[in-house]
């Protein structure tokens, strides 16, 4: 089944089975009957539809009953993100807030007992996490400049303090996996705090002009205490924060692709429709050669990241291949985006015409996970042998 997206020219699509396609078809209803009329409204409004949130956790998304119970494919998780990322950038970043980011922190950070306690819950929503890792000062920078500070007491609990911003979905969850230093030996853990805790404050970030809808936050820890339990038992330094970022970065690269694909969709359809000179534009040499590169763009893409979900599925692991990943997409989304919008005249900077949200959207696609700038230093560093890194 090599046309289940109008711009997966290569029919990388197919690897899915049919389960696969059509628990991805049954969420793809939903977005377009549910989703796609509120999208333009509230990224204007900068407030997430929350009233979308119990039919997608309906579809039971991360075990299919299509499968039959079977664990899914590492390419469905990625053409899951694609297909949210084709309709909207700050969707699949919530969405993957849960399925990506905080559940790869508790099925990597967390023990077998833990991870036996906790995954259904994530899968079901019935426990909802965010990961915070970001701090006010510490970014690219963050493996070395963690600041967050947590202190084991006598009775074996912890107290946490810091500050973490970006923090996407806080609002909105029951525990953050809260990266801190640990006083007594310097080493970053990872603690599941409840957002209800004593001393916790969750402020909404306000003035952004990318992932609107996405409700990013800042989080002040003041002594919050936190019981023993709620530490990721596997997190014990940096290096496994890092196993963690290998593969959200994969993450990202497909819902970089998604999203230049869907910006590429909405332009064709509006090539085809819009007329000027009293033909539709769809038939100008230049708006075609636009067309190409986009479709290239989307086509590499797509090849990039459904390579390495394949290696990563093998056991293959590596910081080089999902940083490259992550630089390419994202620098092929923000190209995208632009001949999207270009092809649109004025007219695509209006929110009607569903592009403006991913050309605006892009930029913050770009930065996170990982900037470009770093990334690309990850890559040059395994190239050469050489940190470039500040040290």
């Amino acid at each position: 089944m090599t046309d289940f997206y109008p711009s997966d020219q290569y029919g990388f699509s197919s690897l899915l089975s049919e389960g696969e396609l059509a628990a991805l078809g049954r969420l793809r209803a939903v977005l377009d009957e549910k989703v796609r009329l509120l999208v333009n409204e509230y990224w204007e409004k900068a407030e997430f539809p929350v009233q979308i949130m119990p039919d997608l956790i309906k579809l039971n998304l991360m075990a299919p009953e299509e499968l039959g119970g079977a664990e899914p494919s590492a390419l469905y998780g990625g053409f899951r993100n694609f297909e949210f990322a084709r309709l909207d950038a700050s969707i699949v970043t919530l969405y993957n807030a849960q399925s990506g980011l905080f559940r790869t922190t508790v099925n990597l950070g967390g023990d077998a007992e833990q991870v036996a306690e906790l995954d259904p819950k994530i899968q079901s929503f019935e426990l909802k996490g965010v990961f915070a890792l970001t701090e006010p000062d510490h970014g690219s920078d963050i493996a070395r400049g963690l600041a967050t500070s947590a202190r084991q007491e006598s009775n074996g609990d912890w107290i946490i303090n810091g500050a973490k911003r970006w923090i996407g979905g806080a609002s909105m969850a029951d525990v953050l996996a809260t990266f801190a230093r640990d006083e007594a030996d310097g080493q970053v853990k990872c603690f599941l705090v409840p957002t209800d805790s004593e001393g916790l404050t969750i402020s909404k970030m306000h003035g952004k002009t990318s992932l609107r809808m996405m409700q990013n936050a800042d989080i002040q820890y003041d002594d919050v205490r936190v019981r023993s339990e709620a530490r990721l038992r596997k997190i014990n330094s940096f290096a496994d924060v890092a196993a963690c970022l290998r593969n959200m970065r994969s993450d990202v690269a497909w819902i970089a692709t998604g999203c230049a694909a869907g910006a590429y969709e909405e332009a064709l359809a509006y090539v085809m429709k819009r007329e000027q000179f009293g033909r539709p534009i769809a038939g100008f040499q230049l708006i075609q050669e636009k067309l190409a590169t986009m479709l290239a763009n989307v086509t590499a893409s797509l090849g990039v990241v459904v390579r390495l979900t394949q290696q990563q599925a093998e056991g293959n692991y590596r910081d080089e291949n999902s940083a490259l990943a992550k630089m390419f997409t994202a620098r092929m989304l923000r190209e995208t985006v632009a001949l999207a919008r270009e092809i649109m005249g004025g007219n695509g900077i209006l929110l009607e015409n569903n592009v403006a949200r991913f050309h605006a959207d892009a930029e913050a696609i770009y930065s996170y996970e990982g900037t470009d700038e770093i990334n690309a230093l990850v890559v040059g560093r395994a190239i050469t042998g050489l940190g470039a890194f500040n040290r």
